[in-house]
């Protein structure tokens, strides 16, 4: 890993306490950059100086640029070994006696748990826990998967309770299961993500024909894309001329990630377009008439947010944290999980009314001004910063 000189200074320099100081513990930066900025950002211009710990590769001069500090760490998110956990919480607990902050917002499930060992008898440390959805681990039938998820809850009890530690979590389905797993009602804050920048994604006109629907988010067999593929191979088979775009790419890291041969695959079959990693978002929906995300569960999905930003219409599974933004008939239609047929009748029901995506997308830009801008999730997660620190 290459840490820039301008980054090295920060790394390694002991800091003086102070309570302003807020560490964000997350896997991977690219996640942080992609998912936690408004957040971060909200903090920063609060005044709070920002750290970030995570494991470094491309993107640590972005979070340099944006003002906050990078603390490389070497865990991996797959990792699911003991050892491997222990070496995480002492790497972890090591760089927080360094940087000293007076808050630690671990940002989903596995910097959760051992981000709070980590936390454990450090004087004066307040503790904000993000479960930005329950994920593969609270997905997986298998013996193993509910062994993890005994396991996971005994955690939630022990080090969930804690004075000065509050969970925050962004749909009410999770809230429900922390409540389910032994977590007092008044340690759960429910703040719905981190936003979208709603000046920055406009209102676009809709593209010329043919319909074009779009899936963005990373390459997960828990997201649905195997689903999708089967439903609009059914919709070409009725000689309905619409057209899939896949976003993203596959994530090694998560055992549910579609291989890149069968993502080549796809990419060969009439009607498909896969574009990979995406910069520029509002690419896609300029160039796509609906937004569809068929994912067995969720925290509160960006990319639903970003398409409803622009007036998109909405096609999700009722499935946590996509019902938070797909309101069925009003900014979207809902349909089954893991089931292609409905989400084809879905998808061929926008595609053959131009009114309705209208109305839809309208909606659905209006639902994100009002309850989902970066501005005001920013202002409320600030909130929670503040009453931390200043106690009952």
């Amino acid at each position: 890993m290459h840490i820039r000189p301008d980054c090295a200074v920060h790394i390694y320099r002991k800091y003086p306490v102070m309570a302003s100081r807020i560490a964000y513990v997350v896997t991977e930066d690219w996640f942080f950059t992609q998912h936690r900025l408004p957040m971060a950002r909200a903090a920063r211009d609060a005044g709070f100086e920002v750290h970030v710990l995570a494991r470094l590769t491309d993107g640590a001069s972005k979070i340099v640029r944006e003002g906050f500090v990078p603390h490389p760490l070497s865990w991996r998110r797959r990792s699911m070994s003991p050892l491997a956990g222990a070496a995480a919480v002492a790497e972890i607990r090591s760089t927080l006696n360094r940087i000293r902050p007076g808050i630690v917002h671990n940002v989903a499930l596995k910097p959760a748990v051992i981000g709070s060992l980590a936390c454990l008898g450090l004087p004066d440390v307040r503790v904000v826990n993000s479960i930005t959805g329950l994920g593969s681990a609270f997905l997986r039938r298998s013996p193993s998967g509910r062994a993890l998820r005994t396991m996971l809850r005994l955690s939630f009890t022990l080090l969930f309770n804690r004075e000065h530690t509050r969970i925050l979590v962004q749909n009410p389905d999770d809230r429900a299961a922390m409540l389910a797993a032994g977590v007092c009602p008044d340690r759960i804050v429910l703040i719905p993500g981190s936003g979208v920048d709603t000046d920055l994604l406009k209102p676009l006109p809709e593209p010329p024909p043919p319909i074009r629907i779009a899936f963005v988010g990373r390459m997960l067999e828990d997201k649905g894309v195997r689903t999708l593929i089967e439903a609009h191979r059914r919709l070409r088979a009725r000689h309905m001329a619409i057209e899939l775009v896949l976003a993203g790419v596959p994530d090694p890291e998560n055992p549910t990630s579609i291989p890149q041969a069968e993502l080549e695959a796809w990419a060969r079959t009439e009607g498909v377009t896969w574009l990979g990693y995406v910069q520029d978002i509002k690419s896609v929906w300029a160039a796509s008439h609906i937004a569809v995300l068929p994912s067995r569960r969720e925290g509160l999905p960006k990319s639903l947010l970003e398409a409803a930003a622009t007036s998109r219409p909405l096609i999700a599974t009722d499935a946590p944290g996509c019902r938070e933004v797909v309101r069925h008939g009003e900014t979207g239609l809902l349909v089954p999980v893991d089931q292609p047929e409905p989400l084809a009748e879905a998808i061929a029901k926008l595609a053959g009314d131009a009114g309705l995506r209208r109305r839809m997308g309208d909606a659905a830009r209006a639902l994100t001004v009002a309850r989902f801008s970066s501005e005001d999730i920013g202002r409320q997660t600030v909130g929670l910063y503040k009453s931390l620190l200043v106690g009952p």
